[in-house]
């Protein structure tokens, strides 16, 4: 566990602490969500494609711009999310010519099973800070993600360099 220092501590120190605990904190997630992908048998496309999944129903298109795949990939993604029974393809009722897609009650039972304890572990820690520190870590996790979507945008329209 990594701790941060009192707010006696030099700022610089702390700065350091943060940072080291942000980039562990990454690190273990992303351990994390590639175990439960390893047990379901799920890529990291197809795993990004159910979180999307997990906030509502989205367009193809929306799926495309969140995993960088190309309409027809992300086809193919969808036909084999499909056809192992995690997710739905319908006609919008608004628009007849649009397909939405959304889990299913599988996908939402599989992400209580391997995410539904860190979610109520999570809400208990939140419930152990006060209003005034939940404010600041909303603005600072606001900020950082604001932060890391710039520099992905940045890195994506850089042209790629020779290795």
């Amino acid at each position: 566990m990594i701790e941060i220092k009192s707010s006696s501590s030099n700022r610089a120190e702390m700065a350091a602490a943060i940072s080291l605990a942000i980039m562990r904190w990454q690190d273990a997630t992303q351990a994390y969500d590639e175990a439960v992908g390893a047990r379901l048998g799920l890529n990291a496309a197809e795993r990004q494609c159910l979180g999307l999944l997990h906030g509502g129903a989205q367009s193809a298109g929306a799926i495309a711009v969140a995993t960088g795949l190309t309409p027809a990939a992300v086809t193919a993604l969808i036909d084999r999310l499909e056809a192992r029974g995690l997710l739905t393809r319908t006609r919008s009722l608004e628009d007849r010519r649009k397909v939405v897609i959304e889990a299913t009650d599988l996908t939402r039972e599989l992400s209580a099973r391997y995410y539904g304890a860190i979610a109520r572990d999570g809400e208990k820690l939140i419930a152990s800070f006060s209003d005034a520190e939940l404010a600041a870590v909303q603005r600072f996790i606001t900020a950082a993600l604001d932060l890391q979507r710039e520099q992905l945008a940045r890195l994506k329209a850089e042209a790629p360099q020779a290795g």
